[in-house]
């Protein structure tokens, strides 16, 4: 096989034509220039924010959600501010991965959490504090590093709150006031503090006694569990008793005054006819003798099983009895 001869190239034929090459690269820096005007020239506002507008630094305007036009950069410059979206603070702990099965950092926030008493008793409080931007020119020039500001804050307020109530308050029944009064009490400070800021709630994720004397805590729980159920054993037996109690004497006391009321109509009634009597008595001594004496025998003939009768004249005979029981004679 014969070898093949090495090729020579001209490369002037591939030099560029005389004067090409600068506007080669005019044309491209124009490119490069409108793009960037392009570029930094409009912008759009998503519908939960507000841009605003600075030129050289000093504020200009707000821009409102949507497609919107400004002078290009550096001459002006926008800062977008999320007014309608609900922002958020965790103290104690740190979200890594929200969902269904929330992922939390493993890191150690105890300088956060850890707080003292109102009765010198240590507490591990972790909470969430949600707020919105009000005003976005303050939030944004007000104050340096407005978040850290609003952290710290928020907790200088939740450590005075929570050094004014004993730990039972804090892990059981407080709660819902300590929430109210961090709420109220932070929003003074924004306001003051002229930070831009509308606090929506905040709100007491985990409220626990330190590890170290969490089983004491615990004894001590169950103790007061135990005396709140003996006392509610006595309530509920006091409430048994003590009413049937109470019934069971009304209804003697009923029962005696009914009795006593009884007793007074028919001594009076007995004293009416008594006077009834002796009035007829005086008016008819023999027919009233006679009346009382066979009213009287009739009440005793009537208990009597066998009865006798003699003839008071009768003398000098020995009357039979009969032997039999039950005739009347």
């Amino acid at each position: 096989m014969a070898s093949e001869e090495p090729r020579t190239i001209d490369i002037g034929q591939f030099r560029p034509p005389p004067g090409g090459g600068p506007k080669i690269i005019g044309i491209a820096l124009a490119v490069i220039v409108g793009l960037f005007l392009v570029l930094t020239t409009f912008f759009t506002i998503e519908p939960e924010e507000v841009g605003v507008v600075l030129r050289f630094g000093k504020y200009i305007r707000t821009a409102e959600p949507g497609l919107n036009f400004k002078m290009p950069s550096p001459i002006e410059q926008v800062l977008k501010v999320p007014v309608q979206r609900q922002l958020k603070e965790e103290f104690g702990f740190r979200t890594r991965e929200p969902g269904v099965r929330t992922v939390y950092s493993p890191s150690d926030f105890q300088n956060e959490s850890l707080m003292l008493t109102g009765d010198l008793n240590v507490a591990v409080v972790e909470w969430i504090a949600q707020y919105r931007v009000s005003d976005p020119m303050k939030f944004l020039f007000r104050v340096r590093n407005v978040q850290q500001t609003f952290r710290d804050m928020t907790e200088a307020v939740m450590r005075a709150v929570i050094g004014d109530r004993s730990v039972d308050e804090v892990l059981t029944i407080g709660r819902q006031q300590i929430e109210n009064e961090v709420k109220i009490k932070l929003q003074e400070l924004c306001e003051k503090y002229e930070t831009g800021i509308t606090v929506d709630q905040v709100v007491l994720q985990d409220v626990t006694p330190p590890d170290p004397v969490k089983p004491s805590f615990n004894e001590v729980n169950q103790a007061e569990q135990e005396k709140e159920r003996a006392i509610n054993e006595a309530r509920s037996e006091y409430n048994r008793i003590i009413p049937r109690a109470r019934g069971e004497a009304q209804q003697m006391i009923a029962q005696a005054n009914g009795y006593a009321i009884d007793r007074t109509n028919s001594a009076k009634g007995e004293v009416v006819l008594f006077d009834e009597v002796l009035a007829a008595y005086r008016r008819a001594p023999e027919v009233t003798r006679r009346r009382m004496y066979l009213e009287t025998m009739a009440v005793v003939f009537a208990n009597v099983d066998q009865k006798i009768l003699l003839d008071k004249e009768l003398q000098g005979i020995l009357p039979l009895l009969p032997i039999n029981k039950g005739g009347d004679q």
